[in-house]
């Protein structure tokens, strides 16, 4: 039986998550009691007529403070009993989460007459901090809409399931934040600049006028190869490790053209060795 633990901020997506798995054929159960995690077992789940193969929970701060402490011995536990399973944890930055809130008017589960709306983003985050430190895979939607999120679960889940290393590259601009939740972070900026070239600015990197621009200069080769030669040495300890899942980082200053080339570029390069590698540009529609 596979399990996938699903968590997160109230807020962050984690009902599209669990709504993508059971399009994938997952049978799931949101806000599951904590308690109840040691009951899943194969052998239970036989005796009880509810022998899926595939199955999703949602654990969230709705759960007892006392029993998300719990969470990372009720994990170990099910690891050392052969039970598969993988914990992904969503998170977004507490203005996104109040301009959701904002937005749909729905209530979160931790304010109440003495709490208001931010003191309960931060206690959420604090509550949920033992889960997101166990989690295999942590996605931040700060920049991901619904069509996004569903996209990027599929295509993760599906990767590790086939089994192997699933490497997502994902470029993204300085000048909007460094995203979090990634293993690597490379910095392109030190390369010549397609913006500053009238004809070439609303172009991005996936067009074949600015990879001319960027391949002109010799130092666009030599930091794809430097990039491409360190991901290739050690993406393999990774795998030794039995990591299912590393996300890599290359951030321009706007996020539209040096980043963007540089991570089609890779993601050519290392799916020869990695055919479970996607591709996300951050600043790009």
């Amino acid at each position: 039986m596979r399990l996938i633990v699903v968590s997160g901020l109230a807020g962050s997506g984690k009902s599209v998550a669990l709504h993508m798995l059971e399009d994938l054929g997952y049978y799931c159960i949101d806000n599951l009691p904590i308690g109840l995690l040691g009951d899943i077992t194969a052998e239970t789940l036989r005796r009880q007529d509810l022998d899926f193969e595939r199955m999703a929970v949602g654990v969230d701060a709705r759960a007892r403070p006392a029993e998300i402490r719990q969470f990372p011995e009720r994990i170990a536990r099910l690891k050392r009993d052969g039970v598969d399973i993988q914990v992904i944890y969503l998170e977004a930055d507490t203005d996104v989460i109040l301009r959701r809130y904002s937005e749909t008017r729905r209530k979160h589960p931790l304010t109440d007459a003495e709490t208001p709306l931010i003191d309960a983003v931060e206690r959420d985050r604090e509550l949920l901090r033992p889960i997101a430190e166990q989690a295999d895979l942590v996605l931040d939607t700060s920049r991901t809409n619904i069509h996004q999120l569903r996209d990027l679960i599929r295509s993760r889940v599906e990767a590790s399931t086939a089994g192997g290393l699933s490497l997502l590259l994902q470029s993204f601009g300085f000048k909007y934040g460094v995203p979090e939740a990634v293993d690597f972070v490379f910095d392109v900026r030190c390369l010549p600049n397609p913006h500053w070239e009238e004809s070439l600015r609303d172009a991005t990197g996936t067009d074949e006028a600015v990879a001319a621009f960027l391949e002109k200069t010799p130092e666009t080769g030599k930091m794809l190869r430097d990039i491409g030669d360190f991901l290739s040495d050690w993406l393999p300890a990774f795998s030794r490790e039995n990591r299912a899942y590393v996300t890599v980082a290359v951030g321009c200053t706007g996020g539209k053209h040096r980043s963007v080339y540089l991570v089609e570029k890779l993601a050519e390069r290392l799916r020869a060795d990695y055919p479970h590698t996607l591709v996300r540009h951050t600043e790009l529609p």
